[in-house]
């Protein structure tokens, strides 16, 4: 089969995060798309800052030791020199591999003693890093429980193979295969909710997580550990903000108030690799929007445009009034939508996903046809994306 590199590009821009967004969040263990040329395609869950900047001879690039793998074309689970276990499941498409699944990149219960045994020294010889840089990338490497390891070696099995149906049926077009593909996948929906099961003991009553993690944040204060209370306490609000369902307006101070506090704890994790600044008048804050619509873009602008870049980057969130429209802008200086997803989602396909399509929808059912979400500017210097509502309901067009 000639040119398999294709079909993986076009399902990447059909926007396979959104597809696996649901069983994704059943892990926090990285996993990644790779290509058999070893180049990293998209991060589905983000690397340690140990594999990326110090293991890879590049950002986009996987190590060593998995293109080892590569070249004596073995799979499954694996532990790298520097005692990390990994996994590496093939994408086949007609018998051929495409790409692959791949990530782990923690600690077993067993393995972890290796942690304490890397040279620090002579890494930072070969590879021209700062000493601390290298402590602390070492520092934050997972050590993870035999069971979550388990569920995850799952997890990237079934993504595996369901991106090998995904692929299978863009290339045939034989009704006996269609129909068996189908049938694979009823089998392998049905295994995702199998895993969904087994971590249904995550799902705790939201009254008792605020209440720890008030005290949490009380015990911090009394420490004197104000940056963890902080944090704590914008986590605490941001998850209650997020558990308003509710299908009403809410002014845009209290959204704006809401993405606050979502960069606030990002910048705690991303630090200098993430800078942002939001300008919004108080006239503005007091007109009314549907909850939850300018968070979605602010994620999406941080986890395909800023997180991908190695240095990082910036988000800008402005607003206006003019001519009885509120203009919110939502920028970055990213690396911009690829080609093809941004040419679906101008052509609202149902397949581009990213959320534009439902949050553009809900816009336009409040407001009218002549509103929503648009993308003024997607290039190799970042977007911005737009969200247009009236400043009164009155007068819907």
């Amino acid at each position: 089969m000639k040119n398999t590199a294709i079909p993986l590009n076009k399902l990447i821009a059909s926007n396979i995060y959104a597809r696996y967004s649901g069983i994704l969040s059943l892990s926090d263990i990285p996993l990644f798309l790779v290509d058999t040329n070893g180049d990293i395609l998209l991060e589905l869950i983000p690397s340690p800052n140990f594999c990326t900047h110090i293991c890879q001879e590049r950002g986009d690039h996987v190590c060593p030791d998995y293109k080892s793998r590569f070249a004596s074309a073995e799979e499954g689970s694996f532990v790298c020199q520097y005692g990390l276990l990994n996994i590496l499941l093939p994408i086949k498409v007609q018998d051929e591999t495409v790409g692959y699944i791949a990530g782990m990149q923690v600690y077993s219960q067993d393995t972890e003693y290796q942690k304490f045994m890397i040279d620090v020294q002579s890494l930072k010889n070969n590879k021209n890093a700062e000493l601390e840089f290298i402590a602390k990338s070492i520092s934050c490497l997972k050590t993870v429980e035999s069971n979550k390891i388990k569920i995850h070696e799952q997890l990237c099995g079934h993504i595996a193979k369901n991106i090998s149906i995904d692929l299978s049926e863009s290339i045939s077009h034989v009704d006996s295969d269609v129909a068996r593909l189908s049938i694979e996948k009823e089998i392998l929906e049905k295994k995702i909710i199998d895993l969904e099961a087994k971590n249904m003991s995550l799902v705790i009553n939201p009254h008792f997580l605020f209440n720890t993690l008030n005290c949490i944040a009380r015990i911090a204060y009394f420490e004197h550990s104000h940056t963890t209370e902080e944090l704590i306490y914008c986590l605490s609000d941001l998850l209650r903000y997020n558990l308003k369902q509710e299908d009403k307006l809410h002014t845009i101070a209290s959204e704006i108030d809401n993405i606050e506090k979502y960069l606030y704890i990002q910048k705690a994790r991303f630090k200098n690799r993430l800078e942002y600044t939001i300008d919004v008048s108080e006239k503005i804050k007091s007109f009314r929007i549907p909850n939850m619509v300018i968070q979605p873009i602010v994620e999406n602008a941080l986890i395909h445009g800023i997180t991908p870049k190695r240095d990082g980057g910036k988000i800008s969130i402005f607003a206006e009034e003019s001519k009885e429209v509120i203009t919110i802008s939502i920028a970055d200086n990213g690396n911009g939508f690829p080609k093809e997803v941004l040419d679906k989602i101008q052509k609202c396909d149902n397949k581009s996903g990213l959320g534009f399509r439902s949050t553009n929808n809900r816009l336009k059912r409040y407001y009218g046809e002549c509103y929503g979400l648009e993308i003024v500017k997607s290039d190799f210097s970042g977007s911005t994306v737009t969200i247009k509502i009236p400043t009164q309901l009155i007068g819907r067009c």
